[in-house]
């Protein structure tokens, strides 16, 4: 990172911590100035700035509440990304007497490493910036769907019907790296055919789009999922690209999508596909009649390695981070290595959309609207394009080979939440945006709003209107656009707020001034007139009690 960005993030954090009243008289009147000298003392450094945030005045820090204030932005203590920042808070815990409290030269010595991260961290600059209330919401979804009981665990590989089916789990990871799990999600399961979008991805980028689709379709076929046909072009119709790999690049592969978290290998499981994968045996045989495989391939260690490519093991904590890794456009969140190309993730995730959740694909494309893929361990694979990767896990699978508690969290999911790929994140009001920032952006548009007012600047008032924008907001004094504009005697401003925004003209600050009050203290007669007149038509039983006209209401007025 340069001088500039590292001045520009700092500015930024300062003046943050600056409004919430957080620092000395005598670091309020710093000026800052460009880098190099920050670094001689002149200027407090992010480290710094940092402290004070969380410190809340006090002149120490307990390490539990640094901890604390660092779960709740979505890190965990374990990410591999904050590896120096907890090596050295171990260690200085251990030489220092008071091992339980840091003061701001400990504090500096152990976030110094990893300050770029926490920062951002700590400025609610990830994808997910409340991610306390977001966890909250997945933590409901969890329990509405652990309530189900319908569906059945597959038995008829005889490692899967071992399953309780009362298990059942939930683990996200964003692509900033933050993290909820909910439920059984440290119980390892076979992944089956949600590995089939992870091989694609790897034969993708190894090979190649053009040269891996000579032998696979793109289109989906409309038929059961295991049906013996090919298309029209001679071609397979899935995802069946275990004959480009090799088992050792795939398991390398694997575990930097996971972040090198836990993936095994379940060798009982590979016994039972191979004893009960008569099926696959028939498909097998039946593509190579048709010559469907690369010349030289032998069909039946091709069919070998599909098993073992199935029995692979993953928990719902490490599934999510490879989901993560497919959000984040091929890098792995939490270790920030590039894992597989754009062009592999872009067409992972087009057939994964289209064919990914069995004969159920067009339904869930349709309600969902997102890349998926389940399996018959009780998996799927949830992809939220650039925000999130999501493993949900439970054994009881509908008639169609889907986990039912999977289904109904996914789309309870998108029915709270505007993830659905076709939502408009504009006009989808019921809708939550986890992407947005709550009470930072209210405050953003009161400022906007008064600064507006202030500079009688009445098209950006104008803008703001017609964005539905609450006009009559007030700032901590209780004061509205109208005070500051009558204050500042800007007439047409005061005529527009009246006349097409339809506002309060006698609103009261903290201090029982009115508008007209303003006006008249500041000498503004013009505005005092205009707001007579206003007065004396304006009946404030028109409006409804305790709700508060919108300017959708008054666009006639506006245009």
């Amino acid at each position: 990172m340069n001088d500039g960005s590292i001045l520009e993030m700092t500015a930024t954090l300062y003046s943050e911590v600056l409004l919430k009243g957080l620092l000395s008289d005598i670091l309020c009147s710093c000026v800052f100035l460009p880098y190099r000298r920050r670094k001689a003392g002149l200027l407090p450094s992010l480290e710094d700035l940092l402290f004070y945030t969380i410190a809340e005045g006090q002149e120490k820090i307990p390490v539990h509440k640094f901890l604390t204030a660092l779960k709740a932005t979505g890190l965990r203590t374990g990410d591999p990304r904050l590896k120096e920042c907890m090596d050295t808070l171990k260690v200085t815990l251990k030489n220092t007497s008071d091992g339980v409290m840091l003061d701001r030269h400990l504090f500096k010595k152990c976030v110094q490493s990893n300050i770029v991260l926490l920062t951002q961290a700590f400025r609610k600059k990830f994808v997910i910036p409340d991610f306390q209330s977001f966890s909250s919401h997945i933590d409901e979804l969890y329990e509405s769907a652990k309530n189900l009981t319908e569906g059945q665990v597959a038995d008829y590989i005889p490692q899967l019907a071992k399953f309780s089916p009362d298990l059942w789990a939930v683990s996200l990871c964003t692509v900033d790296g933050q993290r909820h799990t909910v439920g059984d999600t440290k119980v390892p399961f076979c992944l089956q055919s949600c590995v089939k979008p992870l091989k694609y991805a790897i034969a993708v980028h190894d090979h190649g789009t053009e040269y891996v689709h000579r032998f696979i379709g793109k289109e989906p076929s409309g038929l059961r999922f295991n049906k013996l046909f090919l298309d029209e072009d001679g071609e397979l119709g899935g995802t069946h690209t275990a004959l480009f790999l090799r088992a050792d690049p795939v398991m390398n592969f694997l575990n930097k999508m996971a972040g090198n978290e836990y993936v095994g290998f379940s060798n009982a499981t590979f016994q039972s596909e191979r004893e009960s994968g008569d099926r696959n045996f028939a498909i097998g045989y039946y593509l190579k009649e048709k010559k469907c495989f690369p010349e030289g391939t032998d069909m039946t260690s091709i069919l070998d390695f599909y098993f073992q490519l199935c029995s692979i093991e993953v928990t719902c904590e490490s599934a999510s981070v490879m989901a993560a890794t497919l959000a984040n456009g091929g890098f792995c969140p939490i270790t920030g290595e590039r894992v597989l190309s754009p062009e592999a993730v872009r067409d992972t995730l087009s057939l994964m959309h289209s064919c990914g959740m069995y004969d159920f694909s067009g339904q869930f494309a349709f309600h969902v609207g997102l890349p998926a893929k389940s399996g018959v361990a009780g998996g799927i694979l949830l992809v939220v394009p650039n925000v999130m990767g999501i493993m949900c896990w439970s054994p009881p699978l509908d008639k169609l080979g889907n986990s039912v508690r999977g289904i109904q969290f996914c789309t309870d999911l998108v029915s709270l939440f505007n993830f659905h790929n076709y939502d408009n994140l504009r006009h989808f009001a019921k809708k939550h945006d986890p992407r947005r920032e709550g009470g930072d952006q209210r405050v953003k548009s009161v400022i906007n709003l008064l600064f507006a007012a202030y500079t009688g600047d009445v098209s950006a008032l104008r803008r703001f209107a017609l964005s539905s924008m609450d006009m009559e907001q007030r700032d901590y004094d209780s004061r509205t656009a109208l005070h500051v504009a009558a204050a500042e005697g800007h007439a047409e401003v005061v005529r527009f707020l009246l006349e097409a925004c339809k506002v309060n003209p006698v609103p009261r600050d903290r201090w029982d001034n009115t508008p007209m009050e303003e006006a008249l203290h500041f000498g503004h007669h013009d505005v005092v007139t205009i707001l007579q007149d206003y007065q004396n038509k304006y009946n404030p039983q028109e409006a409804p009690k305790k709700v508060k006209e919108t300017t959708e209401n008054n666009l006639d007025g506006l245009l």
